[in-house]
């Protein structure tokens, strides 16, 4: 999962290339511009005299567009506006929806569409879609969760500051107390925002609101807002660090660092402090008003045309609820036959249920519940990493530069059972690729879906795909960093298949019935997800369906099925993602036979960044027609 915030978990199963949390904190708030400093985003100047190609044109407006957001500066490696935090406010929202509206009007009377080339036309294309998703967005824009389990603000904000936010100076440092200043305001807005959608019926279980109180008072624990702990608090421990290293590094001095620590520990205990006890305050108040019954958003005000629009939004299609449904139920039958066959390669004596609790409940399929086994998961995922690494040129032209490195989940937004995530690194490669795993709980952590998972997160899924995306010279700048749930979390399930191709892989059966057990949890997704929110399943059925057909640890299930009640639709696309690049890769090689090359097909897929799948249909049938001239 990408958490892009998705943008996988990989938001983001990472998505950790920041899929969720930036589906959150940009995609909800839509990237806003902070409202309080009333600043403007004007067009740069332009020279009549030499017109403008429609992608400086676009290079120029994408720079625009980035000036709304100081969040996403930051995770692109730049330091503008790096001592403030985007505005969550529906004034904000619409303040860009504006601005892109403007543009893209500007954009049709500037290009004359059938005089672009096949990629400019792309370009024009993803940039209009980009608004009309946007314009999708705002009848919503108060039906969401703020708060949850997932990928609430609550723990997107000190993730931000102790990952993203990076200190080289003395200005950097006080950017972050100053950003720590400005956490307060940004959270009064989030939970105006979040009342709002309360009072209008917005459903906020008690499983995700006990979440957000316990990872809320995580942050909150150790110095310096508990003055009787004996141990430092993450964020707290972090700026210690950040202006240690600044002073180790002679770039301040002793009173210099005094004066930044104590600065940095008034912004904590005046600002930070209080924002966070409010959060507890409203989540523990919205709890008097939680349901009895645990569903999906069917069950709430505007819930259907909510999912609708979710459904859309995530898998860029027009499927209906009914047809993902029914998609879910054809895969997991099909699935289910090739556990079959595995089950009845190791020989098992038993059914098939009875084969999923012998995986379940086997000691042998877990590492230690200790640190020496957290420790041997983070190192065998990265060998997993590193073999196939060597491989890949003889499937992929192009290949990432940047870095990847496996880490585990900071304590305070660590949760058991919760699935592994992906943040993407910098442009620059300044910062690498992480694939992040949770590992509190070893017993929801199978070591016979650690490979696959391993190709998901890292290579050659989320890594590749979004730093190969991030590498690209010939195509826009926003085109580099356009993020499709559909097309990314398609990509990294689409390369648990195709891992599956390249020598030595999946050696050991046990090892291929995990990769079977990523590809039906997908597919059990498409059906639970619809099931929930547009069929009325309560979460208990949810997970019983869930346990009858994958042999995922039962508080995996559990975390699964929550995650999917707080998050509707977005579940969807992985399997929907990979069927459309498996049915263009079919339809690739129908029509080219013996000159398929598998290496330009996932070059095209590829080389021009992440799209909408009707419009990645649109480049690869533009790639067949010029193999046949």
């Amino acid at each position: 999962m990408i958490l892009q915030p998705s943008y996988s978990a990989s938001f983001f199963e990472s998505a950790a290339r920041y899929l969720y949390i930036l589906c959150f904190a940009l995609a909800l708030s839509a990237c806003a511009q902070d409202s309080d400093t009333g600043s403007q985003n004007t067009a740069p100047e332009t020279n009549n005299a030499t017109p403008l190609s429609l992608t400086q044109w676009l290079d120029e407006q994408y720079e625009q567009e980035l000036q709304f957001s100081p969040i996403e500066l930051t995770f692109l490696g730049r330091k503008e506006r790096n001592d403030e935090l985007d505005a969550f406010t529906y004034e904000a929202f619409a303040q860009q929806l504006a601005w892109k509206e403007a543009s893209v009007a500007e954009m049709k009377q500037r290009f004359d569409a059938e005089a672009l080339t096949p990629d400019e036309l792309l370009s024009y294309d993803l940039w209009i879609y980009q608004l009309e998703k946007m314009q999708a967005s705002e009848p919503f824009f108060y039906d969401g969760l703020i708060f949850d389990q997932m990928n609430g603000i609550q723990s997107f904000v000190p993730t931000f500051l102790i990952n993203f936010h990076r200190v080289d100076t003395q200005q950097d440092m006080e950017a972050y107390i100053q950003r720590v200043e400005a956490v307060a305001p940004r959270m009064q807005e989030a939970i105006e925002i979040a009342s709002k959608g309360l009072a209008k019926g917005v459903i906020s279980h008690t499983f995700a609101l006990d979440g957000v109180i316990k990872q809320t008072n995580k942050v909150i624990s150790g110095q310096p807002f508990d003055p009787s702990s004996d141990v430092d608090s993450d964020l707290w421990a972090d700026i210690k660090s950040e202006i240690s290293a600044l002073q180790d590094a002679g770039t301040i001095d002793g009173q210099t660092a005094e004066e930044l620590t104590a600065d940095a520990k008034a912004a904590l205990l005046g600002s930070f402090l209080p924002a966070y006890q409010n959060i507890v305050q409203w989540a523990e108040n919205a709890g008097d008003r939680a349901p009895e019954k645990v569903s999906g958003v069917g069950a709430q005000p505007n819930g259907a045309a909510y999912y609708d629009y979710r459904l859309k939004d995530q898998t860029t299609t027009d499927l209906t609820a009914n047809e993902i449904h029914q998609i879910g139920l054809d895969e997991v039958a099909r699935l289910r036959l090739e556990m079959e066959q595995i089950k009845d390669q190791v020989q098992f004596d038993g059914d098939l249920q009875t084969f999923f609790a012998h995986i379940r409940d086997s000691d042998r399929n877990y590492y230690p519940d200790t640190d020496e086994g957290r420790q041997a998961y983070i190192d065998d995922a990265t060998a997993a990493i590193e073999r196939i690494k060597s491989a890949l040129p003889d499937y992929f032209g192009l290949l990432p530069q940047a870095d990847l490195i496996v880490k585990r989940v900071e304590p305070f937004r660590e949760r058991d059972g919760a699935a592994q995530h992906y943040y993407p690194g910098t442009p620059d490669g300044s910062r690498p690729g992480i694939y992040y795993a949770h590992l509190s709980d070893m017993t929801a952590m199978p070591k016979n879906q650690l490979e696959v998972i391993a190709y998901h997160e890292g290579l050659p899924g989320h890594h590749m795909q979004i730093s190969i995306a991030q590498e690209l010279k010939e195509v826009p700048q926003f085109r580099t960093q356009a993020r499709f749930t559909a097309y990314s979390e398609g990509w990294g399930l689409y390369s648990e298949y195709m891992a599956k191709e390249i020598p030595g892989t999946y050696a050991d059966p046990y090892q291929d019935f995990g990769r079977l057990t990523g590809e039906i949890w997908r597919a059990i997704r498409l059906v639970v997800d619809t099931g929930l929110h547009a069929k009325g399943w309560s979460e208990q059925q949810a997970i019983d369906y869930f346990a009858a057909n994958s042999p995922e640890p039962l508080e995996s299930i559990r975390s699964e099925v929550q995650r999917y009640i707080v998050m509707p639709g977005q579940a969807t696309t992985y399997k929907i993602g990979m069927l459309k690049i498996l049915e263009l890769r079919a339809k690739a090689k129908a029509a080219l036979g013996d000159d398929f090359d598998i290496r330009q097909f996932h070059d095209v897929i590829l080389g021009g960044g992440a799209l909408p799948l009707p419009l990645l249909e649109r480049k690869v049938a533009r790639w067949l027609s010029n193999q046949d001239s």
